[in-house]
């Protein structure tokens, strides 16, 4: 008894054509557990560090400061609340007080609006800052 084999060419890439779809629903499947677990990989959780180390900062200080207490004597002599001038100024009230405190070094656009808040000039705030880094001792 003999077995005959017919193989047509149509047969062939039916045949083809199965194995080519499991091939790629195979090769899709694998990509798909790949990115998966790439994905669970990034999405472990991971220790909460919040801010700089105690005691570091990426600023220098006492500049900081100086502005702040300039812009803070120029703001008592005006008799304006720190609320008001931030509102002048366009900014959040607590940080018109970090700058004030000189926990925060403000960039050259917001001292321009501070000093338009305030209806003086860029220029007259940097000499407060600079007579005060003079005389660090004064406390005005």
């Amino acid at each position: 008894m003999e077995a005959s084999l017919d193989f047509t060419s149509s047969s062939l890439q039916a045949v083809d054509s199965r194995r080519l779809g499991r091939r790629w629903i195979e090769l899709s499947l694998t990509w798909f557990r790949s990115w998966l677990y790439s994905t669970l990989l990034t999405m472990q959780k991971r220790s909460i560090q919040r801010g700089r180390p105690t005691g570091t900062t990426t600023y220098e200080a006492e500049p900081a400061i100086a502005f702040g207490a300039a812009v803070r004597e120029e703001r008592m002599n005006q008799a304006i609340s720190q609320e008001a001038l931030a509102h002048l100024a366009g900014i959040e009230r607590s940080h018109m007080g970090k700058i004030e405190r000189g926990e925060h070094v403000p960039t050259l656009p917001l001292i321009l609006k501070i000093a338009r808040a305030l209806k003086c000039s860029s220029a007259h705030l940097m000499a407060l800052t600079e007579d005060k880094l003079a005389s660090p001792n004064s406390s005005d």
